[in-house]
């Protein structure tokens, strides 16, 4: 079993939506580092793409999952673990975005009229209830050990302040990173946000979106940040979210982080509370 005098190296990590697109970019930096992918996602196609691309060396397990429905969230941490014994990390990625909507969604945002309680169910469901069923399913293993990686992808302050459904729920995410961070201060498990900082050239976003895709980010920009994040070398770095946009390959990893990185969500807007006594902490 693993322990926290672990070097860092060969971690399990439990990464969602693992198929393709940003996923896919996460899970290469992290066999490529050394560590084992639990690679999750709904599409069996492109998982059997995945294993055949990054599969050698079997330090890849393909788990077939639609997150959208709590059991399958709690089945894929039960398949992980069965597979490799431990589970370390969880990098929740896997999301839905307003493109499933429609194709110009991204530019044309979805209208007030046109969110039917079942689009955000839906949206609620993969966004936000998946990434705490995983967490909540592997947070007992990462205790027991005394280590753990919590990673979060939410999304721009800019999108969620502009498109629904998807902006409100990623800034619900993002709220429920900065107070599991606060919670699990002192554990050994840290929790941060990692967004690459803007549009990214995956297929999450349609080619009617408005954006060139020669002016998107490339997935591979969240690869070195998500690598770090496993890293004995980040185990002060809690309750952050860290930009891959803005990780300066030519530093060391820890002051690329640094300079990429923020308080989660917007802490500053505490000052203006009144709240009897002051803010609590």
């Amino acid at each position: 079993m693993t322990t926290k005098g672990n070097s860092g190296g060969g971690r399990v990590v439990l990464l969602t939506g693992a198929a393709g697109g940003i996923g896919r970019a996460i899970a290469e930096a992290l066999l490529a580092e050394g560590h084992s992918v639990a690679a999750v996602d709904k599409d069996a196609a492109a998982l059997e793409r995945l294993v055949a691309e990054l599969g050698e060396g079997g330090q890849l397990q393909p788990i077939l999952a639609d997150l959208e429905f709590e059991g399958p969230c709690i089945a894929a941490v039960e398949a992980a673990l069965a597979h490799f014994g431990r589970l370390e990390a969880v990098i929740n990625n896997a999301g839905v975005g307003v493109s499933s909507l429609r194709p110009d969604a991204e530019k044309h945002h979805p209208s007030i009229e046109e969110l039917t309680a079942a689009v955000w169910d839906r949206f609620y469901a993969v966004n936000l209830r998946a990434p705490m069923s995983v967490t909540r399913a592997a947070l007992p293993h990462m205790k027991a050990v005394g280590w753990g990686r919590i990673v979060n992808n939410t999304t721009s302050f800019l999108t969620m302040l502009r498109i629904l459904p998807y902006g409100a729920v990623k800034a619900a995410l993002e709220a429920t990173s900065a107070v599991w961070a606060k919670e699990l201060a002192g554990t050994g498990i840290t929790v941060n946000v990692l967004i690459p900082g803007g549009p990214t050239d995956t297929a999450f976003i349609a080619d009617e979106s408005g954006v060139p895709r020669d002016q998107m980010l490339a997935p591979a920009v969240m690869g070195p940040p998500a690598a770090w994040l496993l890293s004995d070398a980040s185990q002060a770095m809690t309750g952050q979210r860290l930009m891959a946009a803005k990780w300066d390959a030519a530093l060391a990893p820890a002051a690329a982080a640094a300079g990429a990185a923020r308080d989660i969500g917007w802490p500053e807007l505490t000052a203006d509370i009144v709240w009897p006594g002051g803010a609590p902490k």
